[in-house]
């Protein structure tokens, strides 16, 4: 797009008979002496989920339920209205692929890459994971639905699940509402962790949340008064609070390394990202009902190995 700004255009349908195409070429060039976004930017912002639909029926002259409208041949009547979220700098951004683990047809699970998103926004959700998968993964050529059921945090990578119909996405979200899915973590975090296992069930954003963590091995550096320890952990959780891993080992003193919003910037964690990995997730096959569990190998685990004296 030639447009750099970020803006919110919205479009009243005052009129019948044109394509929701037209509209919105009309209403962003209006007034420009030449076209500022062409109609196949124009479609390519729709299939990466920047163009809204909001339809209002004659019969009952209220507004429906507003959606994304991924293709633009739709024909509008008076009084829909559109709307454009239009961020070229995020249009134009390709994230990472991630890596397809296993695929049960009904749901599948991914490796999702440190920067990719596991939902998307107003703006655009071809940087999340579910819309990368509808989008790029076509097995026998057949691009498939995909509903999210669970989320890391952009900067996380780590196994996720994805659903591919509404039935799948409503049983898996009931598993992980009855904890019958495990998930559990690796990290590298600052400091000496302790040897016995530790248990942290400080409340985050005011909700019960509970964290275990145990120290699997202890990184040195060469010169033991340049920087303190790093230390690999494991951790699982009983909660799923926002930032619940990061916050628990923040507040007990071992911050994650790489961790920009609750670090300690003065140790140079500027220089890694977040050291943070959902490694592992079990659970039973609500097909098949056999037992399932994947885990990452080392280098799937995208964790620095530091070069240092090991404990």
């Amino acid at each position: 797009m030639t447009q750099t700004d970020k803006q919110h255009i919205h479009i009243p349908i005052t009129t019948s008979g044109r394509t929701a195409l037209e509209h919105l070429y009309q209403a962003v060039n209006a007034d420009n002496p030449s076209p500022a976004i062409s109609k196949q930017q124009l479609k390519d912002a729709a299939l990466k989920g920047a163009i809204w639909l909001t339809p209002c029926p004659s019969k009952t002259n209220k507004p429906h339920k507003t959606e994304r409208l991924r293709r633009l041949k739709k024909v509008l009547a008076p009084n829909d209205q559109l709307d454009f979220y239009s961020d070229p700098r995020l249009l134009n951004t390709d994230p990472a692929p991630p890596t397809l683990i296993a695929d049960f047809e009904q749901y599948s699970v991914w490796l999702k890459p440190r920067g990719m998103l596991s939902q998307g926004s107003k703006w655009a959700d071809h940087t999340a994971l579910y819309r990368w998968v509808e989008m790029h993964y076509k097995p026998n050529n057949q691009s498939r639905p995909c509903w999210i059921v669970h989320r890391l945090d952009r900067a996380t990578c780590g196994l996720m699940l994805l659903a591919h119909s509404k039935k799948m996405a409503t049983t898996l979200s009931q598993l992980f509402e009855q904890k019958r899915i495990q998930k559990g973590y690796q990290a590298n975090v600052w400091g000496k962790f302790p040897d016995t296992p530790q248990t942290f069930n400080t409340p985050v954003q005011a909700k019960t949340a509970i964290s275990h963590v145990q120290l699997l091995e202890t990184f040195y550096p060469p010169s033991r008064t340049e920087q303190p320890a790093i230390s690999r952990v494991r951790i699982t959780i009983e909660t799923g609070r926002k930032h619940q891993i990061r916050t628990h080992l923040s507040q007990a003193g071992y911050p994650i390394v790489g961790d920009r919003l609750y670090g300690d910037d003065k140790r140079g964690e500027k220089k890694l990202d977040l050291q943070l990995t959902a490694y592992q997730l079990a659970f039973k096959c609500p097909i098949t009902q056999t037992q399932q569990q994947f885990c990452l190998s080392e280098p799937q685990l995208n964790l620095h190995r530091f070069d240092s004296e090991r404990e």
